[in-house]
């Protein structure tokens, strides 16, 4: 079908985008800033979807401009119908227009909402697009979103596609750097996800430039994840089917740790949260694992392995192409269309039999873990009812006799720090605004759940004290309820020091294995206590980076100055842990998010996972990158 003018539907006309950009892109910050290039970036995987483009390059520029070229179609410039302007016009300085919305230029499409690369244009000091169509190049400027000029002919072009340069907004961003290492990341997903096309990015600041192409697609991705674990199926399981107009992307591979690893794409975007196709992979998995079990004897006939117990160990990658999605929400992070649920179970009931059958030694390998585990989680259980018998209050007994509650009961208002041992405990409960802010202090370094099953996990007293804390039980349990959280914001709080820094990553180990939910919906914060303390005549300035520290030592002068180095929180009285770390007005914080779902599964495995080989390696590969060395 041709991609032309009449193609592209107008909804509504581009207002208010430079005044809300936080609606449209998230925030005006780093996340907000790379989110610009995604939309750009997602134009060209369209075409791609639509098997009309093979090949997409991202570069940085010195002046921190950056650029998208892809060899698709281009953008039509023929006038649009009712706008009696280029369309390639109308789509860069409308929201909701685009191709997307009519059923000829795409079958399939991330970028339903069409506000893409409209808010790309508002939100950049200056755009310039190109295309390469019909033997022409085409070419047009804007400025905030307003065209300065008419589309020009520049020139013969025997080329074909669209590209898109654009500067970023200063008056609108806070931060306008492009990061190489979190557009490289997105880009190397989007070649898992869209298997053999080429993708490129360069970086003229540095001369970096790294090409991405998976030949082997989703299947490849699993692999990667799985890089370092040790392995029960050699090769991932993958299979492609189409049902109903949907096209079913699966690979699965089973590993001998505890944690359950299953990311999950419609239409190439991350689905953070899941969704009716993440509900339907999980139905045909425990299904078929547990009529495999019965049909041979290895179940009884009233047991079965629950949808946990099949999971444990697990890493999968849930791919879905369908021509409708309806997602929850403008940030696409949960699908709801209600038939693809029954449509991806079928499917992966059908694939995984078949090959069950034909793999038995797989299958038993996978029967037994799951046995193993069922064991482990029934034990669990009954330490949960023991508690529940003991307390009364929910499913981990009472609130913890360590924990200095807050007065306030709206969660929306509430806070909790934790932070470790008894000294900064002490101080931040002196120094801390009782009203809202309740203290939570760990004694010595929590488990690695990384190495342990939820059994040992929950027998663990620091841990326990957490999520009697938080409220919320386990995610992905039948237990998880996020609207029993007690505090929407849960700090992390620990010294400046390496076991500060060791305590910090253990906790993250476990809200990422154990308590995700609460990071994806923006829960999660860790605190930025200062690294220093600076004195002359009878006054105080913070430090929090050694570059900070630097600058207050040559604005303030080398006479009378005394310096402080903070190691541990407890070495501050509580009206300077107020002052520095506490208090709302003058705080410093970072929200935790996740960016890469691949980088983040890899770091976690590697540097808390059991094999030693992949951490040593990585030590060696990242050690003259230490910036705090505390020895």
């Amino acid at each position: 079908m041709a991609y032309t003018a009449d193609k592209i539907q107008v909804l509504e006309g581009l207002e208010g985008v430079r005044k809300r950009p936080s609606m449209y892109i998230g925030d005006t910050s780093v996340r907000g800033l790379h989110h610009l290039v995604y939309e750009v970036v997602d134009n060209a995987i369209d075409e791609v979807l639509a098997n009309e483009c093979d090949r997409i390059e991202v570069v940085i520029h010195k002046d921190e401009s950056c650029s998208v070229l892809d060899n698709g179609r281009g953008i039509p410039v023929d006038n649009h119908p009712i706008y009696k302007k280029p369309a390639v016009e109308v789509v860069l300085c409308t929201l909701h227009a685009g191709g997307k919305f009519e059923s000829g230029a795409y079958k399939i499409s991330g970028g339903l909402h069409g506000v893409g690369v409209s808010v790309v244009n508002g939100l950049s000091e200056w755009l310039e697009v190109e295309v390469y169509r019909d033997g022409n190049c085409y070419h047009q400027t804007y400025k905030r979103g307003k065209p300065q000029g008419k589309l020009e002919i520049t020139g013969k072009s025997k080329k074909r596609g669209t590209r898109v340069r654009f500067l970023p907004d200063s008056k609108i961003f806070s931060e306008t750097i492009f990061s190489f290492e979190l557009l490289s990341h997105r880009l190397r997903e989007l070649a898992f996800l869209n298997k053999g096309v080429f993708i490129k990015i360069s970086d003229e600041r540095s001369g970096k430039s790294e090409t991405f192409q998976a030949k082997g697609g989703i299947i490849e991705f699993v692999g990667l994840l799985d890089e370092g674990k040790t392995l029960i199926n050699k090769k991932p399981i993958g299979f492609e089917k189409t049902s109903n107009d949907v096209v079913v992307e699966v690979a699965l591979q089973y590993n001998t740790d505890f944690a359950t690893t299953i990311l999950s794409y419609v239409n190439t975007i991350h689905t953070e949260e899941g969704g009716t196709h993440v509900a339907g992979f999980k139905s045909g998995l425990t299904r078929v694992i547990n009529d495999y079990a019965k049909k041979n004897g290895l179940l009884k006939e009233d047991e079965s392995l629950s949808g946990d117990d099949v999971r444990e160990g697990l890493t999968a990658v849930i791919s879905i192409k369908v021509k409708d999605p309806q997602f929850e929400g403008q940030t696409k992070a949960k699908l709801g269309n209600s038939e693809v649920k029954g449509i991806v179970e079928s499917v992966v009931g059908d694939e995984l039999s078949e090959f069950f059958e034909e793999n038995p030694s797989v299958i038993r390998k996978i029967i037994e873990k799951s046995l193993l585990a069922q064991r482990a989680r029934d034990a669990a259980r009954k330490a949960r009812e023991l508690v529940r018998k003991k307390g009364g209050l929910d499913e981990f007994g009472t609130l913890p006799g360590k924990l200095a509650d807050c007065s306030e009961k709206d969660p929306a208002l509430c806070e909790l720090y934790i932070v470790e041992g008894d000294s900064a405990g002490g101080s931040a409960k002196q120094g801390r605004d009782r009203r809202f802010q309740a203290i939570l202090p760990l004694r010595g370094k929590i488990l690695n759940v990384e190495k342990q099953r939820l059994d040992i996990t929950l027998k663990n007293l620091e841990i326990r004290a957490l999520l009697t804390s938080l409220g919320t039980g386990i995610a992905d349990s039948e237990d998880f309820d996020l609207s029993k959280l007690r505090y929407h914001r849960v700090i992390i709080m620990t010294d400046a020091d390496v076991d500060g820094s060791h305590i910090r990553t253990l906790l993250l180990t476990l809200f990422y294995r154990y308590l995700q939910p609460l990071i994806t919906e923006g829960y999660l914060y860790i605190a930025r206590p200062p690294l220093y303390c600076l004195k002359k005549s009878g006054r105080e300035h913070y430090a929090y980076t050694e570059e900070e520290k630097n600058r207050l030592i040559k604005e303030m002068g080398d006479r009378g100055l005394t310096m402080q180095r903070y190691k541990g929180l407890g070495e501050m009285n509580p009206e300077q842990l107020w002052k520095t770390t506490m208090d709302p007005e003058t705080r410093s914080m970072a929200k935790v998010v996740l960016e890469d779902a691949y980088e983040t599964e890899k770091i976690f495995s590697v540097l808390m996972g059991d094999k030693v080989e992949p951490r040593k390696e990585f030590i060696v590969n990242h050690a003259l990158e230490v910036k705090n060395l505390d020895v």
